[in-house]
């Protein structure tokens, strides 16, 4: 029997699926009045104040000592680095090629977990990942200095690379504590590295327009809070495997939000590799588990 908060389902896959899709043409406002690192370090106090409020209000159990260094793990790479990578990349990649770059890291995520945690992946899984990394070659290739090492597209693949193995890092977390509780650990954890760079954004902030300021605040509250404790609903209700399928939502989602905030209109290059990242991502999803790899999950 459905649980009546299920009737609410719709509208937090909304609110999930919208926060994290207009983080890419948000970021791109924002940098108008704010560099990348300054950017991060404001966007993630915001959000690290918001998480430790809910910590407060809430109480879950806090971390056993020997969890410390796996969330700042987490933190490092899962929130400083990755946004100073993707914050870096989006300097000169388009918003919804950015998106499509971004949809690489559950491939990448899943490679990782047969190093790591001896996950096995079928001929089909390995199909699919190689047509997805053609997709993210074509894709890059199209953004301005191309896959050259330090390029925007190359940055923001970084970033994919490292919400990969924050990916595998927090399943543990996840298991022990529930994944707001973690989110929110994460969240504070990320954002205290960040705080050499939070003199500066906070100086950029007091000077920067009306647009930008609104932008420094929608990413802080929206993608990185909101979105996240949306999420979290969506997963309660649908678990994880079936909640990953609406993921493939936020590219289009991207693009479309992109075209009504900044006008950008993705190039045909851009969107034929994203169709080829994105039928190589549903390919591993859902012939490239091998069967073998369900037992290690537990």
């Amino acid at each position: 029997m459905t649980h009546p908060s299920g009737r609410f389902l719709p509208f937090f896959v909304a609110v999930a699926i919208l926060s994290w899709a207009s983080a890419y043409p948000v970021v791109r406002i924002a940098l108008h009045d704010l560099a990348p690192v300054p950017l991060a370090a404001l966007r993630y106090a915001v959000a690290a104040v918001m998480a430790a409020l809910w910590l407060l209000w809430k109480r879950p159990r806090r971390p056993e000592l020997t969890d410390i260094p796996q969330i700042l793990a987490c933190g490092i790479i899962g929130i400083t680095v990755y946004n100073i990578l993707f914050n870096c990349g989006e300097m000169t990649v388009s918003s919804g090629a950015a998106s499509l770059l971004i949809s690489a890291a559950p491939l990448m995520a899943g490679l990782l977990a047969m190093v790591f945690l001896g996950e096995r992946m079928s001929r089909w899984g390995w199909a699919g990942s190689i047509l997805s990394f053609s997709g993210v070659a074509l894709i890059a290739k199209g953004q301005s200095g191309g896959l050259s090492f330090g390029s925007g597209a190359t940055l923001v693949f970084g970033a994919a690379v490292c919400a990969a193995f924050y990916t595998i890092l927090q399943k543990g977390l996840i298991r022990r504590y529930g994944a707001l509780p973690t989110i929110a650990y994460v969240l504070i954890s990320g954002a205290i590295f960040l705080t050499p760079w939070l003199p500066q954004g906070l100086t950029s902030f007091s000077h920067a327009s009306w647009q930008g300021q609104a932008a420094v605040l929608e990413l802080g509250i929206f993608p990185a809070a909101f979105g996240y404790a949306a999420w979290g609903f969506v997963i309660g209700h649908l678990g994880a495997s079936r909640g990953a399928a609406l993921l493939y939502l936020l590219p289009p989602v991207t693009m479309v939000l992109a075209y009504l905030l900044t006008n950008e209109v993705p190039s045909l290059r851009t969107l034929i590799g994203g169709a080829v990242v994105m039928a190589g991502v549903i390919l591993t999803n859902t012939y490239g588990r091998h069967p073998v790899a369900q037992t290690v999950e537990s």
